[in-house]
């Protein structure tokens, strides 16, 4: 299919779930610019489809009331997308989606053309993958409910477990729901603590949503908060060293790790908290540099067992069996 008409396609479809999509929106989830998605609302209108557009660059769009557009049919593509998208839930800890996820899928199977029940079996029969050891699995219900309290701008209410067993009520407005680092976050402000805090979704139970309203931020970048403020959220322990490699080469070596870094002493010190200190002590060993510990001490317990089991490896002489 021509690209330009798929991502006509596209648009179509969020006007129809949406009741106002603005045109910047749209741009990014196209990945094209704001005059493109005027010339597609025009070639729309064209064809006496009804969109309604506020004025100025980048103007919001919808449908107009009542109107609703006949199913638009899956590409190969968008059918693969999916069926792979539904069975990476597992991937991101959410498995208890499983019953729903293979309920979707033979929906799907039901309803799609032979070529398109194909893509699905290619994804069910051929591409493998499981869950992530340090992925958290988070409840469905309370993923479901943060995200919709979200999108009404309702309050929520549950208890928290912090990450040294004590327990808590919060009442908080929420803001955003994220994945990172095998963990379900969620960010908001808690009317209990009277601040903006982050909680993990994993640690969330009898999460409900409360009657009074809220107006949520605008402009409110929960990635860039998480970039600024999760190399911190606590955790068991309070990561502090040192490592012998330019700034500019730690960051490229660690965007993807929440760490916080700066220049020191001709290296870098990398700060953050980690539930387990394996990960991280075999991540920086990889580097092949000189390392100081400042805290914890329980790093340096870390890196002596790698050494030990190291050794252990390196000592072990194995001989293959002689055939018979």
């Amino acid at each position: 299919m021509d690209d330009t008409v798929s991502r006509i396609f596209v648009l179509l479809e969020t006007l129809q779930g949406r009741d106002r999509v603005t045109g910047t929106e749209l741009a990014e989830r196209l990945d094209v610019d704001l005059r493109t998605i005027q010339r597609y609302v025009v070639r729309l209108k064209s064809l006496h489809i009804p969109i309604d557009s506020s004025p100025g660059v980048g103007g919001a769009y919808r449908l107009r009331p009542g109107y609703r557009l006949p199913p638009l049919v899956l590409t190969n593509e968008e059918a693969f997308a999916l069926s792979l998208g539904l069975r990476a839930l597992r991937q991101i800890g959410l498995s208890a989606f499983a019953p729903a996820t293979e309920g979707a899928l033979a929906k799907l199977g039901r309803v799609l053309p032979h070529t398109l029940r194909e893509s699905l079996r290619t994804v069910e029969d051929v591409i493998a993958g499981d869950p992530s050891p340090w992925s958290a699995p988070a409840s469905f219900e309370s993923l479901i409910t943060a995200a919709t309290a979200i999108r009404t701008g309702h309050r929520i209410h549950f208890a928290y477990e912090s990450h040294n067993a004590t327990t808590s009520t919060r009442q908080v407005e929420p803001y955003a729901v994220i994945h990172m680092d095998g963990r379900w976050y969620l960010i908001g402000h808690c009317l209990s603590r009277a601040g903006l805090r982050t909680f993990r979704l994993d640690r969330v139970s009898n999460l409900e949503t409360g009657t009074p309203t809220f107006e949520r931020p605008l402009n409110f970048d929960a990635r860039r908060y998480l970039a600024d403020h999760m190399p911190f959220i606590p955790a068991e322990y309070e990561i502090d060293v040192w490592l012998d490699m330019p700034l500019e080469e730690a960051q490229r070596n660690f965007a993807l790790w929440r760490i916080a870094l700066e220049a020191d002493a001709g290296g870098t010190r990398l700060r953050c908290t980690r539930d387990r200190l394996e990960i991280f002590a075999a991540m920086i060993l990889s580097t092949g540099r000189p390392i100081k510990i400042h805290r914890p001490a329980e790093l340096r317990e870390t890196f002596r067992q790698l050494a030990t089991q190291a050794l252990q490896a390196a000592n072990d002489s194995f001989e293959a069996p002689t055939p018979a």
